[in-house]
């Protein structure tokens, strides 16, 4: 059976047990010893490991394990189960935020077939290589250290005498080539077989063995994390931009060997909180009003050498407002203390006059801003945003917002 059929929709916050069947798919004691060890390898955080179980955390995405794809898709609760829903919201959210670029997904008859994360992300790299391919692969130069025919480049003296001493008509150099053979096409090549390794059995494989037959011959390379790190790019590896942070993506989720020494798991994971404060950003950036300019990320220190950051700030003219935003279900109960002290202090850091606990929901509450006890200069509110517009994420909520305040 293809892996396009073992497909396992979980919500976030929601708990798998092994041995258990879900839609006719068996959760096994080898996926929750592999899902076991991805969690360990980071810090514990994608789950809870509970007794014959697992209890996701706030990470949504993909994890493919053993011919299972496990999808976790976000939700908010008092919202509809369906799934196909929320993968369009999470989907949105990626693509919003750039961290997902695909216009068109798949052939025509893939519609009868059900896409994941991992299939999307497979298809914009295969067509970031495609478009590669059709422009012209880049060809760089590199020293190649051997043995040749004809002497060419540098003797390398030492090794010379030491491989050579019976085949005389044989060189041993260090010579300039210039060819396909460097390292963005070895890596883009590593990434290009994890592809083919996961998507045998899909609607993508035949189109993943067509670009791997027009890729040139490369050299193997292991590749980490300081791969990317140290790799070298300038004005003429341009194009190659976007292929090279897929599979930079793609590489470092990758765990071979992870679980009884012979499985492989690819697990792609997104952290819901970083993504809502993300995607708040974007669509309060899109929106264009004069006067009004939106930031992110904006830093100021705090005490020996701590900073403080709320997620946004907007500033209007010589007023400035914070907001700060929490993936979770607040209901009907009220912020925490600790919440609101936080927002306090935000407002003194940034002489705002209104700050604002933004939480996701499926109904709107327009937030009541209230000041603080004997501090009539400072206000906080608690606002609820409905992301969905009928089946579709609310592509409208940075005006929603900036109503809000202006």
């Amino acid at each position: 059976m293809s892996r396009q059929h073992n497909i396992l929709q979980v919500f976030e916050h929601s708990t798998l047990y092994y041995g258990r069947e879900y839609n006719d798919i068996t959760f096994e004691k080898k996926h929750f010893d592999a899902l076991a060890k991805l969690n360990q390898l980071h810090n514990n955080e994608y789950f809870t490991l509970i007794h014959k179980g697992i209890k996701f955390s706030q990470y949504v995405g993909v994890i493919q394990i053993d011919g299972l794809t496990i999808e976790i898709l976000p939700k908010i609760d008092g919202g509809t189960s369906n799934e196909a829903l929320w993968q369009t919201v999470l989907i949105g959210m990626l693509r919003a935020t750039k961290r997902l670029k695909v216009n068109n997904l798949g052939q025509a008859n893939v519609s009868k077939q059900h896409i994941h994360l991992l299939d999307i992300y497979f298809e914009w790299f295969l067509n970031e290589i495609q478009l590669l391919e059709r422009q012209g692969l880049i060809k760089k130069y590199r020293t190649n250290v051997g043995n040749v025919k004809a002497l060419k480049g540098k003797l390398e003296f030492a090794e010379h005498i030491n491989q050579n001493l019976i085949h005389k008509e044989r060189f041993y150099t260090s010579h300039q080539v210039y060819d396909h053979n460097h390292q963005i096409h070895q890596i883009l090549w590593v990434a290009l077989e994890i592809i083919g390794q996961f998507s045998s059995g899909t609607y993508l494989y035949s189109k993943f063995k067509r670009i791997q037959a027009n890729f040139p011959e490369v050299s193997w390379i292991n590749v980490n994390a300081n791969t990317f790190k140290k790799l070298t790019t300038n004005r003429k590896t341009q194009p190659y931009k976007t292929a090279i942070e897929i599979a930079r993506l793609i590489i470092l989720n990758f765990a071979p060997n992870i679980s009884s020494g012979k499985e492989n798991m690819l697990a792609l994971l997104f952290d819901m909180n970083n993504l809502w404060e993300e995607y708040v950003l974007t669509m309060l950036k899109s929106v264009s009003v004069e006067g009004i300019v939106v930031k992110g990320q904006e830093s100021k220190p705090f005490w020996s050498g701590i900073k403080i950051r709320p997620d946004i700030v907007i500033e209007n003219s010589d007023k400035t407002y914070v907001i700060d935003t929490k993936w979770k279900n607040i209901g009907g109960s009220k912020p925490s203390t600790n919440d609101l002290r936080q927002m306090y202090v935000y407002n003194e850091y940034w002489d705002s006059t209104k700050a604002l606990l933004l939480y996701p929901s499926v109904e709107t509450e327009i937030p009541q801003f209230v000041p603080f006890e004997g501090d009539d200069n400072h206000t906080c509110a608690l606002g609820k945003l409905n992301i969905l517009n009928g089946d579709q994420l609310n592509e409208n909520i940075g005006v929603e917002i900036l109503e809000w305040f202006i």
